[in-house]
Formats: C-alpha cells, structure tokens, sequence
C-alpha cells in the first residue's frame, strides 16, 4: 500500500468499464490491475495481492463470488471486496455480503461514488494492515 493510495484489483469483463475505473483509480493514487474473468482474478490476486477487490458478481466462467471462494480455499488473504452488480435485489446483496463482500454497489456506479466507497475502503485495509494478527 502506497502513502496515498493502496493497491486495487478491478474483476470486470467490459473493456471499457474497467478502463474508465482504472483511469478513475489511478488518478486518486492507486495502482491498479485488472481481470475479466474468475481464473484470471483469482490468478492476479494470487501473484499481485490487493487491498481492495472491485468485483463484478456477474463474469464470463462464472459468479464473481467464486474469486472469494477460490481466494479462501488458497489460503491467500482476502481483500476488502467491494462487489459490483446491475441486480438491485436484496437476495443478491445478501448472497454478496455472506460471501465476504464488505460492501456491494449498483451498476452502473457514478464516479465519484465509485472513488469515494474505495477511498473509505482503502482506509479500511491500511488501518487493518497495521494490526497485529489475532491469536
């Protein structure tokens, strides 16, 4: 995590979405990568860990929710995951939160909202980061 920015991993299969919050994110200070499918993002979270995981619940091989799942059962840490969905249904927040999901934001996201909600988040896991771990 930088001082002004922590790293971010945008999981999203539409080219021009994950550019737009890309740009977005890079211009707040964060270093971002990007994948557009659960073995790509699973694989970059793996080799590249991030603080924060912007997650569309809704890829090309699968539920995005996968990622957690696969992230869990690797051993790896599990980033703040912000999930992304265009489904405005309370079942689906709740399938999103019991999965890890520390927050869950309707498609399309306003940028502004977008940067705000990983700012917030970005704070979350420094402080999170500079914990000592339980016992």
């Amino acid at each position: 995590m930088t001082a002004s920015g922590c790293r971010v991993l945008v999981v999203e299969d539409h080219a021009l979405v994950t550019e737009a919050m890309t740009i977005l994110l890079e211009v707040d200070g964060h270093e971002v990568r990007s994948a557009a499918t659960v073995e790509a993002s699973v694989s970059v979270a793996l080799e590249w860990p991030p603080d924060v995981m912007l997650l569309d619940i809704t890829l090309p091989d699968g539920n995005g929710l996968e990622v957690i799942e696969r992230l869990k059962d690797s051993g790896a840490a599990v980033p703040v995951t912000i999930a992304l969905t265009g489904h405005d249904d309370e079942s689906v927040v709740a399938r999103c939160r019991a999965a890890g999901c520390r927050d869950v934001l309707l498609k399309p996201v306003p940028a502004r909202l977008l940067q705000q909600h990983v700012r917030t988040w970005a704070d979350v896991a420094r402080q999170e980061s500079s914990r000592p771990p339980r016992p």
